[in-house]
Formats: C-alpha cells, sequence, structure tokens
C-alpha cells in the first residue's frame, strides 16, 4: 500500500460520511420549512382559477396536506432519488432542470477554477519570492482590486465592453440570443468572457493566500537544513517550499470549487447562460419549491464532497497530518 493511503484509515472516511448525513438533513429542513414561510406560493401568479380547480392542483403536488406531513413525504422521494416535478416547469421534473443546467455550470466553473489555481498559484507564488519588491506590491494591488470588486459589477462592464461595445467575443449573436446560450453553441470564443469574468474573484484570493503561505514555508527551518545541504534554490522551491506552501490553499479549493459553480449566478444571468444558478434564481423567484429545494441539495452535497476530498490530499501532501 502507498505510504499516503496508510495515514488515510477507512474508518476516517467512514466518520465523515457519518457527519455529512446528518448535515445534509440539517439543510433539508432549513431549506423547506423556509421556503414554506416565504410569502406567495407557485401558483399565486397564475390566472385566477375556480376554487375547485385550484383544490385539485393542490392535491395533485400534495401541497393539500399538512406542512409536516409533506416535508416526511419529501424526505422519502429525495432518499429515492426523486426530486419531484418542477412546479414551474410543468412539463420538466427537477432532475431533467439539473441535468440541463448542470453541465453549463460545471463547464463555466471548471474553467475558471482551473483558471484560478494555476494562475492564481503562479503570480502568489512569484509575489512570495519577490517580497517586498515592485513586482510584488504590483500583483497584490491587482489582487486587491479582484476581491474588492465584486462579479456582479465586473459582468455587466465587461459585457458592455467587449460584449456590446467593440464586440470582441461576438457578444450579441451568442450571448444575447433567443433562448440564451445552450451546450451545442458553447465555444471557447462564447464562454471567454464569462470564464474570465468568474475566475477574476478566485485568481485574486488564490495570489493572496498563496503569497503568504510560501513566504511562511521559505523562512521554516527545513528550507534552511535544505540549503545547507547544498540544494539548488529550484530545488528548494519546487521540492521543499512548495508541498508545504500549498497545503492552506488545499483548504480553501475544497469550498471555493462549489462557490465558482454557487457564484456562476450572476455571471449566468449577465451573459444569458442556461446553467443551475439561472434556474435557481428562476426557481425561488417563482416559488418553484421542488426546483430550489434540488438544487440546494446539490450544492450542500458538493460542498460536502470537495470538503472531504480537501482532506484526504491534505493526508497526501503532508506526512504529518494523521487520521
Amino acid at each position: 500500500m502507498p505510504r499516503f493511503l496508510s495515514r488515510i484509515s477507512v474508518s476516517f472516511i467512514l466518520r465523515r460520511l457519518a457527519v455529512a448525513i446528518p448535515t445534509l438533513l440539517l439543510v433539508i429542513t432549513v431549506a423547506f420549512f423556509m421556503m414554506r414561510a416565504a410569502p406567495g406560493g407557485p401558483f399565486d401568479t397564475d390566472r385566477k382559477l375556480p376554487p375547485a380547480v385550484e383544490q385539485k392542483i393542490l392535491e395533485k403536488y400534495g401541497m393539500d396536506k399538512p406542512v409536516f406531513e409533506q416535508y416526511v413525504d419529501y424526505l422519502g422521494d429525495v432518499v429515492t432519488g426523486d426530486f419531484g416535478p418542477s412546479l414551474k416547469n410543468r412539463d420538466k421534473t427537477v432532475s431533467d432542470l439539473i441535468s440541463e443546467g448542470l453541465p453549463v455550470s460545471a463547464t463555466i466553473g471548471g474553467i475558471a477554477m482551473f483558471l484560478a489555481f494555476f494562475v492564481g498559484g503562479g503570480l502568489g507564488i512569484i509575489a512570495g519570492l519577490r517580497q517586498n519588491s515592485f513586482l510584488d506590491y504590483f500583483l497584490m494591488g491587482f489582487a486587491t482590486l479582484g476581491i474588492s470588486v465584486p462579479s456582479y459589477v465586473i459582468g455587466p462592464v465587461a459585457a458592455l465592453i467587449f460584449g456590446v461595445g467593440i464586440e470582441i467575443f461576438g457578444f450579441r449573436t451568442n450571448f444575447f440570443a433567443p433562448g440564451g446560450l445552450d451546450m451545442g453553441r458553447m465555444t471557447a470564443y462564447t464562454i471567454t468572457l464569462p470564464v474570465l469574468t468568474l475566475a477574476l474573484y478566485y485568481i485574486a484570493g488564490i495570489s493572496r493566500i498563496m503569497r503568504g503561505s510560501m513566504i511562511e514555508a521559505m523562512r521554516s527551518n527545513h528550507i534552511r537544513t535544505a540549503r545547507a545541504k547544498g540544494a539548488s534554490e529550484v530545488e528548494v522551491v519546487l521540492k521543499h517550499a512548495l508541498p508545504i506552501a500549498i497545503l492552506p490553499l488545499i483548504s480553501y479549493l475544497g469550498p471555493a470549487s462549489v462557490g465558482v459553480i454557487t457564484g456562476s449566478l450572476v455571471i449566468e444571468r449577465v451573459f444569458s447562460l442556461p446553467g443551475i444558478g439561472s434556474f435557481f434564481i428562476d426557481g425561488a423567484l417563482n416559488r418553484d419549491y421542488t426546483l430550489v429545494m434540488g438544487v440546494v441539495i446539490l450544492f450542500a452535497s458538493l460542498i460536502i464532497l470537495m470538503n472531504l476530498i480537501a482532506d484526504i490530499l491534505y493526508a497526501i501532501l503532508d506526512p504529518r497530518v494523521k487520521y
């Protein structure tokens, strides 16, 4: 068995999964009752129906029952993987909508996270190795700007300048087309602007984390020992400093990977992308209970999974970590 696998016990993973179940149950419970407590309902904006017809609709979706009984029924369906029908998109189930929106959100978010990890990590390493130099100040100034300006400001401005103004990315023909951007028309040309807008915040955050971690790693005792043994500067950085400096970044990447997908809500709206974020916003505005609950469960599951992966990567990269 590889040495790093011996540090990861099966019991640890099972314990984390055991904790994940009540955590997910708590998320489902809070979200369910919050949705029911919100004013309005999924059929309030429809044309006023006769009371008998409205009662039949409520019976069809099980909404004529007491709230707690609806909650128990919903939990039973979720356990079997059934998120129910969408209350507003009545020809589709929640699973259908998630399967349509997830590839779009995952594509945009995945590319943005990949770009943020390598670009932000590289900038952080350079800034950490050139501490207090002009390059360090310049890169950290850029990072501060990227963190300070939210994506809901950068997105519309970038769309206005590069899409509508000088049309570098063909914004009008690709993004504001009827029905938005579908997966069949997604190319490197059409997703460049959304990816850059989404990645900028994470590039800035990762570069700041990596800079501080690299500075701390380069000042540690084992780096002085490596230099005393005659290791080259390249070996010192890549072999000794980088594996330790990257550990705080691993902790950040777990929730950040999901944050990229959830953070694309604004980006999807600005660029008319039919992703999960757009469905979630529409569901919340229209009181589409089942759709909102399905997306919440998906996001919560991804966060739990990413945090577990981050813990496992910790044990792989740092032999001092024991489970």
